[in-house]
């Protein structure tokens, strides 16, 4: 391809955490799949790459919302957001969402599954997107029929640093009734209330399992304990991003298209390993099931590891789990399937027989039932390349 048809685009992500390396994988992909495109990237100050960014000649940018964000809209090119914020510059502008619903959902089954029965949400007020997953993160536990504790952070003139904030934060965690499940808005925060834990005297998780959001892996394992924490189709949102971009280089309008982050699965470390459940016969039962979730199990099965009657332990787990005991088996083989279908390269034809399902056409009824689309869609949507 000559290079003059190469397509030059603008890529205005950060690096440093999870989410922006996840999209510009993806997007790399689809270059490499369907370009080739030349890539500007700016490690310098933002607000200094204009009159660069000006004569380059670009044919369309992905970006962040920033600082320039006005600025590179003049430049009248094909344009991608990834919004950090609720609002639009431009009804017109296509943009990147994060599907907070969907976060909060695995975050507040993840905790209620532990049969914790205090809650707690930690985010930072200066963010949106922290204040959105919060109120959703209240809602949710509110048809649950519990309250959550909400840390607020120190109001002052300057800028807070995380070393100021730290006694606040310790403070907080020292007032809270024990054991909680905290949900932070993402991983960052995560680390920080795994290390007031630490540093206020209080076991991860025994009196706190602590769940984060993002699977930045290389953050989550640096934390001690290692942050449990709700991964997103980062990869294949950059991959779609790509393919619009693409779509919009080659005449299509922007016409406010919309592309959604979704949370995908929760990545289980050591800052929710526990069971928070004083009866004994549903927490043998929790964990029978989730020993033997390959398996193919009966609520007979399940009933028969303890010394309850079916009906009293059906009614003992529906008010410690908020779920049936069949319901319970459905969403943990569901959850452990979904991960072989992101992590692994095996077929379905092999997580079928994993399963011990008769055969793909039976897994896939039983994966849709729980999740609303089959498992060839799912990882279609879901995957990483």
């Amino acid at each position: 391809m000559p290079l003059k048809h190469i397509p030059k685009v603008i890529l205005l992500l950060e690096t440093s955490r999870a989410f922006g390396r996840g999209l510009l994988r993806g997007i790399a992909r689809y270059s490499k799949l369907h370009g080739p495109w030349s890539f500007y990237r700016e490690a310098r100050s933002l607000k200094s790459s204009i009159p660069h960014l000006s004569n380059w000649h670009a044919n369309g940018i992905i970006m962040r919302n920033s600082i320039i964000s006005r600025q590179l809209m003049e430049l009248k090119l094909p344009t991608i957001m990834v919004l950090h914020e609720a609002s639009r510059l431009d009804n017109t502008l296509p943009v990147v969402i994060t599907d907070g619903h969907g976060i909060v959902e695995l975050a507040c089954e993840h905790l209620l599954g532990k049969g914790l029965q205090h809650f707690a949400y930690c985010g930072f007020d200066e963010f949106l997107w922290s204040e959105e997953r919060k109120q959703l993160f209240e809602r949710k536990m509110k048809e649950a029929g519990y309250g959550v504790h909400i840390y607020k952070r120190p109001r002052r003139k300057r800028t807070i640093s995380w070393e100021d904030e730290q006694s606040s934060m310790q403070a907080w965690i020292a007032q809270l009734p024990k054991p909680i499940g905290v949900m932070t808005c993402n991983d960052d925060r995560g680390q920080h209330v795994l290390e007031a834990c630490k540093l206020a005297g209080f076991r991860v998780p025994e009196d706190v399992a602590v769940i984060g959001v993002d699977n930045d892996a290389l953050l989550c394992d640096l934390s001690d304990p290692p942050l449990t924490s709700v991964a997103l189709n980062t990869e294949s949102a950059g991959y779609y991003m790509a393919e619009l971009l693409s779509r919009l280089m080659n005449g299509e309008p922007m016409q406010g298209q919309e592309i959604c982050v979704q949370a995908t699965h929760v990545v289980v470390r050591q800052s929710t390993d526990m069971l928070a459940v004083d009866d004994v016969n549903v927490a043998t039962a929790v964990r029978y099931i989730r020993e033997n979730a390959k398996k193919k199990l009966r609520v007979d099965d399940v009933v028969f590891q303890t010394s309850l009657a079916r009906r009293s332990l059906e009614e003992r787990f529906r008010k410690i789990i908020h779920r049936s005991i069949q319901e319970e088996i459905r969403r943990v083989r569901t959850d452990l399937i979904s991960k072989m279908l992101i992590e692994t390269t095996m077929t379905i034809s092999e997580i079928t027989s994993i399963f011990n399902f008769t055969d793909v056409e039976h897994i896939s009824r039983y994966f849709k039932k729980e999740k609303g689309i089959g498992p060839r869609e799912y990882r279609k949507i879901n995957r990483r390349f």
